[in-house]
């Protein structure tokens, strides 16, 4: 029997509380993922510069952590965009996570390096490595989180899904040596959701051990809609398992439920179906 979701975007779904109920999200905690000696990280410790919906001046990468009222194991870390300058942190970070955790999936939303930050010394390849480490550490947290380390995906927006991209569908440039026993684990995600994803990693070098992916763009989005065809190009080719939605009418950077168009604010129940199809809402805890 196929189970029909209600949207995303309108955090509705039922399993997630006891009928009548109303659901209040808990409070996140967040989490340094690296230790604070390590190489290559900058040693300055300015606050964080957080306006409107924004944050920069990213000097310790964190993960902010949002669990569900019921978990079903599966995680979900998610990597808002910003052009690598800024980090979109609530409509593509806090949002989002509010939302899966609607379907019993913990939301990890990560803080990483801004390469295009101005006076950044860091990398784009600095940013992918705090994605791996990210999921390195959930996975070396799983138990503390109630997470399968087994089930644990990777979900970007724009230069966030340039990094999935990076991360799952293409080799290490220059692989960083470990600094823990915590770099020893996988940074291989079971899945990746890319929605609106950047050019940077495509075509991808090592598309061959990809794992399930969930594409999503507009077709009017000069930045990102050639990219992410030819991602899924790439996937379907090599045999990979892949799903693509190119949405009519749409440029760059529609969120949650943030358009006048129908097929727009229903792209998360797409979403849904796929992971649904995955196993990845199986109730498992």
């Amino acid at each position: 029997m196929r189970i029909a979701f209600a949207p995303l975007a309108a955090m509705s779904l039922a399993i997630s509380t006891p009928a009548g109920a109303q659901y209040t999200p808990a409070t996140p905690t967040i989490a340094s993922i690296w230790p604070a000696n390590t190489p290559g990280l900058s040693r300055r410790r300015e606050p964080e510069i957080a306006k409107d919906y924004w944050v920069r001046n990213i000097h310790n990468p964190s993960l902010t952590i949002f669990r569900p009222a019921r978990q079903n194991g599966a995680a979900v870390i998610v990597i808002p965009g910003g052009g690598h300058k800024l980090i979109v942190w609530t409509t593509e970070g806090v949002n989002v996570a509010q939302a899966l955790n609607r379907y019993g999936l913990t939301a990890f939303v990560l803080k990483y390096r801004l390469a295009q930050e101005e006076g950044s010394t860091s990398t784009v390849g600095d940013a992918a490595n705090d994605v791996r480490r990210a999921i390195r550490w959930v996975r070396a947290h799983a138990q503390d989180y109630g997470v399968d380390p087994h089930r644990v995906g990777i979900m970007g927006f724009s230069a966030g899904g340039e990094l999935v991209s990076l991360v799952a569908d293409n080799r290490p440039s220059r692989p960083a040596p470990p600094v823990d026993a915590i770099d020893r684990l996988s940074a291989r995600p079971d899945f990746q959701v890319l929605v609106f994803p950047g050019p940077q990693g495509v075509p991808a070098s090592d598309i061959a051990h990809a794992p399930p992916a969930f594409i999503a763009a507009g077709t009017l989005d000069d930045c990102c809609a050639r990219p992410a065809v030819q991602l899924y190009e790439q996937l379907r080719t090599a045999g990979r398992d892949a799903e693509l939605h190119m949405y009519a009418g749409a440029g760059h950077a529609f969120n949650l439920d943030e358009s006048n168009r129908i097929s727009i604010i229903h792209w998360p129940d797409r979403l849904a179906d796929w992971m649904a199809d995955e196993g990845l809402l199986d109730w498992r805890h």
